[in-house]
């Protein structure tokens, strides 16, 4: 009889820490993949830009990003910053640096640094519903980012399991202004798309409310390949 209530003991103990490491892993598995972060990283966008001048002044592009993590060093608090090379190419032979940026893991979000702005442009684990100040690392007003919509691949030709939109902003008085912008985030890969459209309109007695775009500027970013080199 002992040796049979031994042996249940022995089954059970190995169940109870099989659920535990089961729990544990689960809460390390926060989503930190929903953008990759290692030196060699690259993911290619496919880009339309329209630069607006004013009524009847614009000008459209079609190019291609390259962003590609080319090192990382620790900073004062001992968080790894990864530098984010962006190159740019007409034909995707010839590349041009545009600039550099960085990305840093802090306090279960990710903070994207371009031109000296740090903002929050996800937040971990990701789920339906979370809202976060983007510009908490700024000195500027609040501004909300929601997680507003899952989605799961292929986009693009681009397959991918799960991933989520990032909503930074979505107002249109239709009459003085518009201001659209937002990001989809997918597992195991990173950012899939960007897209932002902020535009004025014209104000004066004689188009006020007609949409007439006085200046402003739309980008519409997809990814089409991703990977390590």
């Amino acid at each position: 009889m002992r040796k049979h209530l031994g042996f249940i003991s022995f089954v059970a103990l190995i169940f109870f820490s099989s659920c535990e490491r089961e729990v544990e892993e689960s809460i390390i598995d926060i989503g930190y993949d929903f953008q990759p972060l290692g030196v060699g990283n690259f993911w290619i966008y496919e880009v339309d830009q329209t630069i607006y001048f004013g009524e009847n002044d614009s000008e459209q592009e079609f190019f291609f990003y390259r962003d590609h993590i080319r090192t990382l060093y620790l900073n004062e608090a001992k968080e790894q910053v990864f530098i984010v090379e962006r190159f740019k190419s007409s034909d995707k032979q010839t590349w041009v640096l545009e600039k550099e940026y960085t990305l840093i893991l802090r306090d279960l979000t990710l903070i994207k640094t371009v031109d000296n702005q740090p903002l929050v442009s996800f937040v971990f684990p990701p789920k339906i519903g979370r809202v976060w100040n983007g510009n908490i690392y700024r000195n500027e007003i609040r501004d909300d980012f929601e997680i507003d919509t899952e989605q799961s691949g292929p986009a693009n030709g681009i397959d991918f399991e799960i991933g989520y939109r990032v909503l930074q902003e979505d107002s249109d008085d239709k009459i003085t202004f518009r201001d659209i912008r937002y990001e989809y985030y997918a597992k195991g890969i990173g950012m899939t798309e960007y897209f932002s459209e902020v535009l004025t309109y014209c104000s004066r007695n004689d188009c006020l409310g007609d949409e007439i775009i006085d200046s402003g500027y739309k980008i519409q970013m997809n990814l089409i390949e991703y990977g390590n080199d």
